[in-house]
């Protein structure tokens, strides 16, 4: 018997179904490899909408659970429980549970490295990156922006793909790197004209920051500032693939 959609809940459709698939999946009766129903049949199955069919599965296609073939379907994706770990932390660190959100590229692109970007990333100077600009909005309001900077040489397949729907962290699993090592130090920053005038806030206001390095065994491949609106504090975390511990170091608030 299928699991239903209770709608008296006060959590949001697509979530209860991101909830009931995930339970499938992790139950293996849907297995790795295995094809989900189409979008016509989960709205049968749930009576829902389309558009809350879609919001689940793109949610799931973020969060690694699922991924999508062209012209082919949507199919249930291996994951690792060292991966799975890793995805929720670092996908709690900026959202908390349950936000809906989109997210508009604003640069994909090619540059040089600047200020000292090389020197996170352990490259010289004359070597191109790949720069990625995003911005996530909730309830029509923009909340993080997110500046990616990855080696060129390292993936230069990244320029063509989807970061607005797949995790960065799922397309390095795609081409085979192996993230093994998170850095993430959270503080405080303040707003320069144009962060400003993207967020609707005043120049020089107070800002949650985060700074992350990310790491194949003892290499650098990954370096992103976010920044947040929200109440601030600051601290790190770091998380090791091998065994998943997790270290904090907090500092004055």
């Amino acid at each position: 018997m299928e699991e239903l959609i209770n709608r008296e809940n006060l959590q949001k459709l697509y979530l209860q179904l991101c909830e009931i698939i995930k339970r499938k999946i992790e139950s293996k009766e849907w297995g790795v490899g295995s094809q989900i129903p189409t979008e016509d049949d989960l709205c049968k199955m749930y009576d829902v909408s389309r558009a809350t069919v879609r919001a689940a599965v793109l949610e799931l296609v973020r969060q690694g659970y699922l991924y999508r073939q062209q012209g082919k379907g949507t199919f249930v994706k291996q994951l690792t429980t060292d991966e799975l770990v890793m995805l929720t932390s670092f996908r709690e660190l900026m959202l908390e549970p349950g936000v809906e959100f989109s997210t508009e590229i604003l640069a994909q692109t090619t540059m040089m490295p600047i200020g000292n970007i090389g020197n996170l990333l352990n490259i010289s100077p004359d070597k191109h990156i790949i720069y990625i600009k995003r911005i996530t909005i909730v309830d029509g309001k923009p909340v993080i922006i997110q500046e990616v900077h990855i080696p060129l040489h390292l993936c230069s397949q990244l320029l063509d793909e989807d970061v607005a729907v797949n995790s960065l962290f799922s397309l390095f699993k795609k081409h085979k790197i192996d993230i093994t090592r998170i850095r993430n130090y959270f503080g405080i920053t303040y707003l320069s004209a144009e962060e400003a005038q993207a967020f609707n806030l005043t120049e020089g206001a107070p800002i949650l920051l985060l700074n992350q390095l990310f790491f194949s065994g003892e290499t650098p491949i990954m370096y992103i500032r976010s920044i947040k609106r929200q109440d601030s504090f600051g601290f790190a975390i770091e998380f090791k693939k091998s065994s998943m511990d997790e270290r904090r170091f907090y500092v004055k608030r």
